[in-house]
C-alpha cells in the first residue's frame, strides 16, 4: 500500500500574508476611477479602484486612506512598502490579523 497523499492547501487569499506584527497585501490598483471600492478578492492580487489621479503621490495617499478606513485602523498603521510608481503595490497593515483582516474586507 502506497501512502496517501495529501493535497496542499490553497490559500484563500494568496494576497495576503501573516508577518510577525501585521499582514501585508499584494495589491494592484486601478487610479482614476469614479470611486474608491474592492473589485476582487479572488486572485493573486487585491484588486482596488481608486478614485485618485497617479500624480504627485495622490493616488499612494488615497489608497492608505481607502484601506485605513476600510480595515478601521488608523492611518499611521498603514504603510506602503513597495510600489509607489506602480499599479502593484505591497502594503503592510500594523496590528491586524490575518482573520481581521478577511472579515473586514470581505
Amino acid at each position: 500500500m502506497s501512502p496517501s497523499v495529501k493535497p496542499s492547501p490553497v490559500p484563500i487569499a494568496p494576497w495576503l500574508r501573516v508577518q510577525a506584527d501585521g499582514v501585508t497585501l499584494t495589491i494592484k490598483a486601478q487610479p482614476r476611477a469614479a470611486r474608491n471600492e474592492v473589485v476582487d478578492l479572488t486572485g493573486s492580487e487585491l484588486r482596488l479602484k481608486i478614485a485618485a489621479p497617479p500624480v504627485d503621490s495622490a493616488a499612494n495617499t488615497e489608497l492608505v486612506r481607502f484601506l485605513a478606513e476600510l480595515l478601521d485602523c488608523p492611518r499611521g498603521a498603514v504603510t506602503l512598502v513597495r510600489g509607489g510608481t506602480s499599479r502593484r503595490k505591497l502594503v503592510k497593515i500594523h496590528g491586524l490579523t490575518r482573520s481581521q483582516s478577511l472579515s473586514k474586507l470581505g
